[in-house]
């Protein structure tokens, strides 16, 4: 089925720019795995949400089994499955804390 033509906006307070990276880290309970998203951003926006997912993500307790990445920034590709997007690791070391 085709997605509908709604926009994805950026998730940060007050921007209604569109949204270009999917911020989220890789996540199983042993059994399954997805991507936990933290938010959807746009590149003005980028460094702000992805401090907020990593401190979320350093808040975050697991149950017995599961396991939690660090969050990572993805292009956003409508329509694609998570499992296709690309990772950009060179925006997480620009953005990572020192």
């Amino acid at each position: 089925m085709p997605m509908s033509p709604y926009p994805v906006v950026c998730y940060a307070v007050g921007c209604e720019a569109p949204a270009v990276y999917k911020i989220a880290a890789k996540w199983s309970d042993g059994t399954t795995n997805e991507l936990k998203t933290y938010g959807l951003t746009c590149g003005a926006c980028l460094a702000r949400q992805f401090a907020t997912a990593m401190a979320k993500r350093a808040a975050c307790r697991l149950a017995a089994g599961e396991i939690l990445d660090a969050p990572g920034v993805y292009e956003l590709h409508r329509g694609g499955r998570d499992r296709a997007l690309i990772r950009r690791p060179d925006l997480e070391a620009q953005l990572a804390p020192s």
